[in-house]
Order: C-alpha cells, then sequence, then structure tokens
C-alpha cells in the first residue's frame, strides 16, 4: 500500500472516533444530570419527623397533658401531632372547647347556625283573665233610718236603670215624725216673728235642726222644698238611683221591712270594666303599670279591646306563682260582662338595640349556659355565656359571643345538658379533640370501618325500642373492656336517628360511654350482617387511637 494511502486511512479513523466520543457524550448528558438530579431531590422529599404537640383525653373531654398519662378509665391519652391540629397549622392557639364535625356529619344532623345581632328585644307576654266590675262605680242604696218597702219601682235583678230613677217607696214612722218636727219648728218661727230677738232665735234654731235631722237621713232637696211648701209632711219617700247603671243585686221586697244600714239595692255602673290577669312571675318584672294592654275573650275572638294596666298588685299567689294585674278599659254597649274569661296580651321591650341570638341557641346546664359557635366550617367552639333578658324566641346575650358570630340554633339539643360536649360529639361520630378525627370502629356513613373505637363495644340483639324516651333495650354479649357478663338492659341513644332502621329481633354491633355514673349511651350502631367481623383478639380490648 502506498504511504499516502495509508496516511490518509489513518486520519479518516481519527475522524470516525473522535465523531463518536462526541456523539457519546452528548446522548449521555442528560442521563447524568436527571441521576444527579435525582441525588439531589432525594432527601428533600425524605419524611420529616412530625412535632408533638400534646397529648388528649381519649374520650374527647376538654382535658390535654403534655406527657403520656392514662385517664380514669386506664385509656391511654392520643398524641397530637402538628399538622393534625388545624388550630396549631394556622398558627392559632389549640382550644379545648373547640370540635370539628365532618361537612357530611353536618348535614346528617340537620346542623343550622345564625348571626348573632344586635335587635329591639320585644316579647309579647300574655296572662289569662277575668272580667270584673269596676268597684269604684258600685254603689249600694240603703236607709239611715228604720222603715217598710211601700212600693218598688224596679223589682228585677239585672234591670238597667238611670241616674235619679225612682228605685222604690218607703214608709217609716220616724221620718214622718221628723218631719212633723220640722212643720211645727216653721208654725212656731212665724208665730213669733212680733216677739223678742231672744224667742225668735230660739225657734229659729229649733227649725234648723229639724231640717238638718231630714238632710241627714238623706232627703234630697226637691223633697225637702216640697215639705217646706206644702208644710204638710209626707207619708211615704221616694228612694232614686244614685248612678246609670245596672241593679247587680236586689234586697228590697214589697212590703218588707228594712233596719237602718241594710242594703237594698246594689246599681253597678258598667260603662267601664276591669279584667284581673293573673301574671307569671317570671314576667313581673317587665310589666309597668301605664303600659297598654290587648283584651280579647271568648265571647268576641275576633274583637280586640284596648286597655291599660292601672295597678299592679303588691301580694302574689303562692299556689299558681302569680300576681295579679288590673287592666282597665271602656266597655261601650255594656258587651263585657263581670265574669267573663279574658286574654291578656302585653307588649314588652328594651328601648335600646342589644345583641342577641336564638332561644334555641343557648343550652342551660342548670349551672352555666352554653353556646356553640361556628369557628370555621365544620368546626365549632363551646362558650360559657352570661344572658339578659328573655324576648320572643330570642335571648339578650350580654357576654361570650360577638356581634356576627355564627352560632348553632338547630341540632344541639343533641348534646344532653349534663354531658360534656366533646364526648358526645364524638361519639355521634364526628371529629372531637382538638381536631383530630374521632372515628368508630363501626360501619360509617361510607360503609367503612376504621379500626378505632369509641368507649366500649359489644354484639348483641335489639329486644325493643322507644322512639318516645329515645332508648332501645339490647341483649347483649359479654362486654371484656368492663368485665361484663352477657345480659339485657337499656341504653339511651345518643342521637334518636341511630335508631332508625332498628327492629326488635335484629342482630347488632355497637358501641357505647358511660355518660354518668350508671346512664350508658349508644353512639353507634348497625346491623352485624353490614359490618366485617372484628377480629377476635381485639373483642376484648378498646383501641384509643381515635378518641
Amino acid at each position: 500500500m502506498k504511504p499516502s494511502t495509508t496516511l490518509l486511512a489513518l486520519v479518516l479513523l481519527c475522524a470516525v472516533g473522535t465523531g463518536s466520543y462526541w456523539l457519546g457524550t452528548r446522548a449521555h448528558a442528560p442521563a447524568a444530570a436527571s441521576e444527579s438530579a435525582v441525588v439531589t431531590l432525594a432527601p428533600a422529599s425524605a419524611p420529616k419527623l412530625r412535632k408533638l404537640l400534646y397529648y388528649r383525653n381519649p374520650m374527647g373531654l376538654a382535658d390535654t397533658s403534655p406527657t403520656p398519662k392514662k385517664d380514669p378509665m386506664g385509656m391511654d391519652y392520643v398524641p397530637v401531632y402538628e399538622g393534625e391540629d388545624e388550630s396549631a397549622s394556622s398558627g392559632e392557639p389549640a382550644s379545648p372547647n373547640q370540635v370539628r364535625i365532618s361537612t357530611e356529619k353536618v348535614q346528617k344532623l340537620g346542623v343550622r347556625t345564625e348571626a348573632a345581632s344586635k335587635r329591639l328585644l320585644g316579647k309579647i307576654v300574655r296572662a289569662a283573665g277575668r272580667v270584673e266590675p269596676d268597684e269604684r262605680r258600685i254603689y249600694a242604696v240603703t236607709s239611715k233610718y228604720e222603715g217598710y218597702v211601700e212600693r218598688l219601682h224596679v223589682n228585677a235583678t239585672g234591670q238597667p236603670v238611670a241616674k235619679g230613677q225612682t228605685l222604690f217607696e218607703a214608709y217609716s214612722p220616724e221620718l214622718v215624725s221628723a218631719q212633723r218636727e220640722y212643720e211645727i219648728a216653721m208654725q212656731g218661727q212665724q208665730a213669733m216673728k212680733d216677739a223678742g230677738n231672744e224667742a225668735q232665735s230660739g225657734m229659729k234654731q229649733l227649725a234648723d235642726s229639724s231640717l238638718a235631722r231630714l238632710r241627714n237621713w238623706d232627703l234630697s232637696p226637691a223633697q225637702v222644698a216640697a215639705l217646706t211648701r206644702s208644710g204638710q209632711p209626707q207619708r211615704t219617700i221616694t228612694f232614686p238611683s244614685p248612678v246609670s247603671g245596672v241593679v247587680t243585686d236586689k234586697k228590697a221586697l214589697q212590703g218588707m221591712r228594712f233596719m237602718p244600714g241594710e242594703m237594698l239595692y246594689q246599681v253597678t255602673d258598667l260603662s267601664s270594666v276591669w279584667v284581673i290577669a293573673d301574671l307569671s312571675e317570671q314576667d313581673i318584672g317587665l310589666v309597668k303599670t301605664g303600659a297598654k294592654a290587648r283584651v280579647t275573650t271568648t265571647a268576641y275572638p275576633t274583637e280586640v279591646f284596648d286597655g291599660r294596666i292601672t295597678y299592679v298588685y303588691p301580694t302574689m299567689k303562692a299556689e299558681t306563682r302569680s300576681i295579679p294585674i288590673r287592666v282597665e278599659l271602656a266597655n261601650p254597649g255594656q258587651r263585657l260582662k263581670p265574669a267573663m274569661f279574658a286574654q291578656v296580651e302585653l307588649a314588652v321591650g328594651g328601648k335600646a338595640p342589644v345583641l342577641t341570638v336564638p332561644d334555641s341557641a343557648v343550652i342551660d346546664t342548670g349551672t352555666r349556659r352554653i353556646v356553640l359557635v361556628q369557628v370555621k366550617e365544620g368546626r365549632f367552639e363551646s362558650r360559657e355565656v352570661e344572658v339578659g333578658a328573655l324576648g320572643e324566641n330570642y335571648i339578650e346575650i350580654v357576654k361570650g359571643v360577638a356581634e356576627g358570630e355564627q352560632v348553632v340554633i338547630a341540632a344541639n339539643f343533641l348534646i344532653d345538658a349534663e354531658s360534656n360536649l366533646k364526648a358526645v360529639v364524638g361519639g355521634l361520630g364526628g371529629h372531637a379533640g382538638h381536631g383530630s378525627p374521632a372515628k368508630s370502629a363501626l360501619v360509617g356513613p361510607t360503609g367503612s370501618a376504621s379500626a378505632a373505637a369509641v368507649g366500649h363495644k359489644a354484639d348483641g340483639t335489639v329486644d325493643s325500642i322507644d322512639l318516645k324516651a329515645g332508648t332501645l333495650t339490647l341483649n347483649h354479649g359479654a362486654v371484656a373492656s368492663l368485665k361484663w357478663p352477657a345480659m339485657t338492659m337499656e341504653f339511651k341513644a345518643a342521637n334518636a336517628a341511630l335508631l332508625n332502621g332498628l327492629k326488635p329481633g335484629q342482630a347488632v354491633r355497637f358501641e357505647f360511654v358511660e355518660r354518668n355514673a350508671g346512664e350508658y349511651v349508644v353512639t353507634a350502631i348497625a346491623p352485624s350482617a353490614s359490618m366485617p367481623a372484628v377480629p377476635p383478639s381485639s373483642a376484648g380490648a378498646t383501641s384509643h387511637s381515635g378518641h
């Protein structure tokens, strides 16, 4: 081979080798870079150690501990890590009074909220009463001397009379004698015109004393004037009605004898009447004299009579714990009859707006009052509040809730007044404690089961159900966590919805807690056929992880 040919071949071979090396380097560069990236990112994606925040009560009670401990039932406190508590991840301090309930559970329980707002706190106070005559308009017709009923002009009870109308005529020997004395005194005074001043003065005093006696016996001026004109005593004297009204009592009979002071007629003016209503003790502080009142009666159900409170009686009826009040109202046409039943309505309320919430939002435990406040979606906080006046469906909040905060107004009746808030909410299958889920070992709404348990669990058969009382009787097997043998006993349902679909004789698996001494509450229950079998190893133990 020629030297030139050989040289050319070597040059070509070097060029090919150089190109292959360059291409190989380009092909492997991305792979190397990728490997480098993997090596670099691997430590960043490695799991970090979670920070332990605290230990919470396994039953959801408002109690936490910085170190591991056990509750009085021997259950371990549950650790809560950073990231499990929403308040910790958001930088907010953890609150032992807050609970979380899933959106699904909120909808299932029918939880409703309403914002606390300011309003004029008014209400309608109602009281039952009766129509009575105005005591100031009742008049008794009596005589101040002895006599006899000569003739009756008004002879029936209930008869209307006008003022001055003659009721009866009476004869009295004493009255005739007094008239005769006055007549003699007047004649003597005429005879003494020409006598001395002393004699005239004596006769005048005698005549004046006789006239005063007749006037004191209630002879009218017209009767006295007639006696003076005629000079003849009248055998009978008429008794007029002192007022226009109705004869409500009549004792006089034709020909009867009456004695001084004896009541012969009673006449009542019914143009204005009273309604005496019995007001409840709790409402007496809201009522003041002069307040307007609306009165309705059974006789006129569609008609309203307007009146005004004129008096609040100073004594209380111990039997009914009520205080009588007096409502005065006009009675045109005398339609309101004494002894009628009446209903009194009084509109009471403050003059300035106050912060209020619906009265259904307040849970009264007997020693304190609690309101559930929605802090976030599905997150609630129990607060002790101080309440003021009670209005129509609303109650004043003096302390504990701010204006605009959402308070729970429906479904809070599921929380027993004597029970701890979190224990019951956790037993209902929601979220308890400091944001950690309180799961149930029974089948949930989606049909899945968790390994955690709430309280104690057992298998049994439904013996009977009382929907009205919210209880059920279960014939259950042995409960190892309480060292109970098989027995039949009554349980209370934490939620009335738990009893839906259950039938006597049905095999069930259930969980329960001891809410009070000797009071056991079923927090979850489902037919045995719809649940996975409980491993024998866990049948006698209680898992604490979900509490």
